[in-house]
């Protein structure tokens, strides 16, 4: 039975990493998976067997960065699976990653091809460290030897735009970039550099993250009240951006899945 657990992160870290999570699973017959953007970049560390991504067909890189995604992807485990991952909070990527969060959008990055000796040396120590915790411990040191080098008045800016958009399902990029106190492109510009996607693509994939929220807590709501509800144009609106994200029509989905929102069930 996988074992899966929440740990979150030191009070110097918690206004820039949501959480740490560990996912461990001995079974031997492969398991499949299908993921949904969550709205923010990731550190993964696979320290057993990594997985298979279908639609690339490919193995996952054995330590990464995942940049944002548009799109699910189906998983299959190949052995043994042992992973920690630390979210960013969608605002805070890029500074830490000491690179324009944007060029991550889509892919898979591994450690050592960052080109930074500081990310080849902490994937060495996660490699070589057995505990849990003691890895946990590892990554906050090193993102709290990153976070002394940044300045955070931009950080400000994108982590109250973020604020905006959790709270106001439909909302205009003018509206955002206003309260950011940045022209418009000015903004856009910083917006994909610390978060890692545009903020159109970012507040579609909240939106859908907002709905599955709403069908986690009741999915009997009924889909023209949850379109209108999470800032989609319509219902048909909705379907078709279920359909991009998730593979399903919002019926298909819950015929297949339990809802659950990565991005507002732990906000």
């Amino acid at each position: 039975m996988p074992a899966f657990r929440i740990i979150k992160p030191s009070p110097q870290l918690s206004p820039f990493i949501r959480y740490y999570w560990i996912l461990e699973d001995n079974a031997v017959a492969p398991l499949s998976e299908r993921t949904l953007p969550v709205g923010s970049v990731q550190l993964v560390f696979h320290k057993a067997k990594p997985l298979l991504s279908v639609q690339q067909a490919r193995l996952q890189p054995q330590f990464f960065i995942s940049g944002q995604s548009l799109g699910y992807t189906d998983v299959i485990t190949t052995g043994r699976l042992e992973m920690i991952v630390a979210v960013f909070e969608p605002y805070a990527a890029g500074p830490f990653l000491n690179t324009p969060a944007g060029l991550f959008c889509g892919e898979n990055i591994p450690l050592e091809e960052t080109g930074s000796p500081d990310f080849r040396e902490l994937a060495d120590r996660i490699a070589n460290t057995p505990g849990h915790e003691q890895c946990i411990g590892i990554i906050e040191a090193f993102l709290l030897r990153r976070l002394s080098a940044f300045p955070e008045y931009n950080l400000s800016r994108m982590r109250e735009a973020l604020k905006e958009i959790n709270a106001v399902p439909r909302i205009k990029i003018s509206r955002l970039s206003e309260i950011a106190c940045l022209g418009k492109k000015q903004f856009g510009r910083l917006f994909l550099e610390y978060t890692g996607s545009t903020p159109k693509d970012l507040m579609r994939i909240i939106r859908m993250q907002r709905a599955l929220y709403i069908l986690q807590q009741n999915t009997n709501t009924p889909f023209a009240a949850l379109a209108y509800e999470c800032g989609f144009s319509d219902q048909s609106h909705m379907i078709r951006e279920f359909r991009i994200f998730s593979g399903y029509t919002p019926a298909e989905y819950l015929a297949a899945c339990a809802p659950h929102s990565d991005y507002f069930s732990n906000c």
